[in-house]
């Protein structure tokens, strides 16, 4: 667990520090560039209603292009206004829209729909962990409510105090029809104790353990899978944000979009990965402390049991030599 949460840690250290980068600066002298024009010319304020008409306008000078306007002695010419979308013209909404991979998230008023539609694919898996988690967890915890109900330590006594009065059957009656784990146990062993009493209670307590401990594999998986699911978000995100680098006029804000994936989908899987490590551990803590209280008990028994048995050859062998 400490080596996952490391790599996620520096993967997200990655991520914002990519985030960070000043994007690169644009070409000198490139199509996209605004022209310097001289101020108050006419000719250099394209949209201007009391600009000339091209057809009215002078023809270029020698060596000049054609298209260009001409400005003041000693500045560049005045490059033709494009297209909105064409390489070089300006960034619109449309053009965002027609570029591949872009394709921007309409809020739905939910803050967790939001996130989750942007944390991108890998949310899927990481819901349906998410579900089964919040299942599994819910279901132990209502198994050792129950389990704590139906505990009865002052049952236990009694039967302790039958099996020390030599009164086996007693012991045995007491311990019939409980939901006590413990009394199962006894009473399975009070029943086969001429057979094989510690065969018995081992038979028993495994059983009564393994009930205990449902369902612990699925959680123990659920916590190293939930952060891995989210280091796999955290690596498509960025993938995804790089590939629109190499395209300037989209580059910030497909580069946020994926770093944003990236960051959702960590931040979920190490959600999920914490929500069900706290009832791990403490549901693992609870099956220890069971299986102490069965070990304790058949302990108690067979020593109670020897100990009666041997009374009963003594008092056999003193019957006997009178």
């Amino acid at each position: 667990m400490k080596t996952l949460l490391t790599i996620s840690v520096c993967s997200l250290t990655f991520a914002l520090t990519s985030f960070g980068q000043n994007p690169p600066p644009p070409p000198p002298g490139g199509a996209g560039s605004p022209a310097i024009t001289a101020p108050g010319d006419p000719a250099a304020a394209p949209g201007d209603p009391a600009a000339p008409p091209a057809a009215q306008m002078p023809p270029p000078p020698n060596g000049m292009p054609p298209g260009t306007t001409p400005t003041a002695p000693g500045l560049a010419p005045t490059a033709p206004a494009t297209a909105p979308g064409a390489p070089g013209g300006p960034v619109t909404a449309q053009s965002m829209a027609s570029a591949p991979g872009a394709h921007a998230i309409e809020p739905t008023g939910n803050a967790l729909i939001d996130n989750f539609r942007k944390g991108g694919p890998i949310m899927w898996p990481i819901l349906l962990v998410s579900i089964t988690a919040i299942a599994v967890v819910l279901e132990r915890i209502f198994w050792w409510l129950f389990r704590w109900m139906r505990r009865d330590p002052k049952r236990i006594e009694k039967v302790f105090t039958a099996i020390e009065n030599g009164d086996v059957a007693e012991a045995s009656r007491l311990s019939r029809g409980s939901r006590d784990p413990v009394l199962r146990m006894m009473w399975n062993g009070l029943n086969h104790q001429h057979a094989s009493l510690q065969g018995a209670l081992q038979v028993a307590a495994g059983i009564e353990i393994k009930r205990a401990g449902r369902f612990l594999v699925v959680m123990d998986t659920l916590v190293t899978l939930a952060p891995l699911l989210g280091l796999l978000g955290t690596i498509t995100g960025l993938m995804k944000s790089f590939s629109f680098l190499g395209n300037e006029e989209l580059a910030v804000q497909a580069v946020t979009g994926g770093i944003a994936e990236a960051l959702i989908a960590t931040a979920a899987g190490l959600g999920i990965a914490i929500f069900a490590l706290i009832p791990f551990n403490f549901f693992t803590s609870r099956v220890s402390n069971l299986e102490f209280e069965l070990q304790t008990a058949a302990t108690n028994l067979e020593v109670m049991l020897e100990a009666q048995n041997l009374n009963k050859r003594e008092m056999d062998v003193t019957a006997m030599t009178k």
